[in-house]
Formats: C-alpha cells, sequence, structure tokens
C-alpha cells in the first residue's frame, strides 16, 4: 500500500493534531508533583464543561513584552507589548502576511520567538500546557474515528478511559451535539465538524482558547450561527480566547477588544464596549467596524 497515499493512522495523527492538544510528558509530570495553581481564596479552580462560573472567572491573563519574530532575513514581528485579561474576548486583525497568524502559534508555543517574553497565567507557554488550546480553520479530524472519540483526544490521556468518555459527551452537548457521537465525521456538514473541533478544544477546559480563522472556511449562514455558539460557550466558561481572522464584522461581533496588525507591528487598539448578544448591523458596530476598515484601507 502506497504509504503517502495512505498514511498509516498514528503518523496521520501527528500531522493532523497540534502539539498544544496534549501536555508533554515533562510538564504533565511536573504537575503531579506539584500543587495546583492557587487562585482568589488559596484555592485551585475546577472548571467543568457549562458550569463556568461566567466570563473572567477561569481564563489565564496573557503577557506579551517586546516579543519578535523572524524567517531568515524577513522580520514577521517586532517588538509585540500586548495584555490580555483574564477571560476577555482579544480579536487580531489585519491583512494576509502581516503576522498575526504568527503571533497566534507563537502564543501556543507553537513557534518561539527571537525575542522578548511570553506568560500565560505567569507561565511560559510550554510551562501552560493543556492550559491552553487551539482551534484552526480546519476540523482535523481523524476520519477513521468517530465524533465522540475524536472529541476524548482532547482529554487529559491521563485519566480513565470511562472518565475521558463522560467529558466528551459533555462537550458534545456544550456544541449542540449531543446525539452524534456515535457518527463518523464524513457524515457531518461543514459547520458541524467544526464544532467538533471546538469540542475537542474544549473537553480538557482550558483557561486559554486560541482561534485561528475558524469559521473562514464556512458559509455565511453557518459562520453567523458558529459566532454565536463561540460567544455562549466563551460566556459559559470564562475561558480567555484570542481570535485571528480577516473578518473585521466578525471581529466587532465576538470581540471585547481588537487589535490590528500592520508589518508585524500593533498599530491600532479598538474597544468594543457594545452589549452582549450582539445586535448585527447597529450604528455603533457599524463605526467601530468602519473606523478598522478606514486604517486598513488607508494603507491599501
Amino acid at each position: 500500500m502506497n504509504s503517502i497515499l495512505f498514511p498509516k493512522p498514528r503518523a496521520f495523527a501527528r500531522a493532523v493534531l497540534p502539539a498544544a492538544f496534549a501536555a508533554a510528558p515533562e510538564t504533565a509530570r511536573r504537575r503531579e508533583a506539584e500543587p495546583a495553581s492557587r487562585g482568589e481564596g488559596g484555592r485551585a479552580p475546577e472548571p467543568s464543561i457549562g458550569n463556568a462560573a461566567g466570563s473572567g472567572d477561569t481564563g489565564a491573563a496573557i503577557e506579551l513584552r517586546g516579543v519578535a519574530k523572524r524567517f531568515g532575513d524577513k522580520t514577521v514581528l517586532s517588538a509585540i507589548d500586548l495584555n490580555v485579561r483574564p477571560g476577555e474576548f482579544l480579536a487580531i486583525v489585519g491583512r494576509s502576511g502581516c503576522g498575526k497568524s504568527t503571533l497566534l502559534r507563537l502564543l501556543l508555543g507553537l513557534e518561539t520567538p527571537d525575542a522578548g517574553t511570553i506568560r500565560i497565567g505567569g507561565q511560559t507557554p510550554r510551562e501552560a500546557g493543556s492550559m491552553a488550546r487551539f482551534v484552526f480553520q480546519e476540523p482535523r479530524l481523524l476520519p477513521w474515528q468517530r465524533v465522540e472519540a475524536n472529541v476524548a483526544l482532547g482529554a487529559d490521556r491521563r485519566l480513565p478511559a470511562a472518565e475521558r468518555q463522560r467529558l466528551a459527551c459533555e462537550a458534545l452537548t456544550e456544541v449542540g451535539l449531543t446525539d452524534r457521537g456515535g457518527e463518523w465525521p464524513s457524515v457531518l456538514s461543514g459547520g458541524q465538524r467544526q464544532r467538533v473541533a471546538l469540542a475537542r478544544a474544549l473537553v480538557s477546559h482550558p483557561k486559554v482558547l486560541a482561534l485561528d480563522e475558524p469559521l473562514g472556511a464556512l458559509d455565511a449562514l453557518t459562520r453567523i450561527e458558529m459566532q454565536g455558539f463561540v460567544e455562549r460557550v466563551w460566556r459559559e466558561q470564562g475561558f480567555t480566547a484570542v481570535l485571528v481572522t480577516h473578518d473585521v464584522s466578525e471581529a466587532v461581533a465576538l470581540a471585547d477588544r481588537i487589535v490590528l496588525v500592520e508589518d508585524g507591528e500593533i498599530t491600532l487598539e479598538e474597544r468594543v464596549d457594545l452589549p452582549r448578544p450582539r445586535r448585527r448591523g447597529s450604528p455603533d458596530a457599524a463605526a467601530i467596524e468602519g473606523r478598522i476598515l478606514q486604517r486598513l484601507l488607508a494603507r491599501a
């Protein structure tokens, strides 16, 4: 059998599942040996799917100081300073090639900065381990695994199989796919597959969720529906969310704050102080979108 056309399942899994889906063994051992991180009152927070107290209660703060990244002679990011509050929803917008996706990959430890520091909840991205999860534009589901098994891949592998299955079922309920756990990914619609990917990221109760154009391949109506799902889950669980998108209207619909990246630098910051759930087409939302687009088009 041609190993290129028909890769072995284990090799395929390594290719499609990012490192951010599971903590490194060293990090896992360190967590077993050390006490849990303390929240207010000296108690370790114990978030659960669907039962988070609300935005800001379970998210982790993010801090970037002087972060720079180069690929060969090309400087992709230069002296990035950025703070994200616990539980905040931040959107990063910009033209293709401006460095926004690289910034997200640095945040998750998938790339290493050439200068500067990154902290998630006071830890480096590698130390943070499973505290953060990544949702890509493509669902990246394993075609030979049923939906529930795909979601369970995101759970802590040290847990018993029955507990991982229970958490997977809860996560599927959270994204509205309670009755689809026994199906194959191939029979799901594009929006449903992306919801499975979201459930896989949420099953470990992350404190940070990074989303790299996760809705870009969906049709317009499904995209709006999925935006509502993302917002609802974020509000219920309270994790810190960082979204990269080309769609300024999507950023306005979801984010508390929007930053614009141009030529590797943050050149604009816009707060979105609008009531939730956001009302599409409102004059206030249109005004925010207009200011960002005006800045983008001015440099066309």
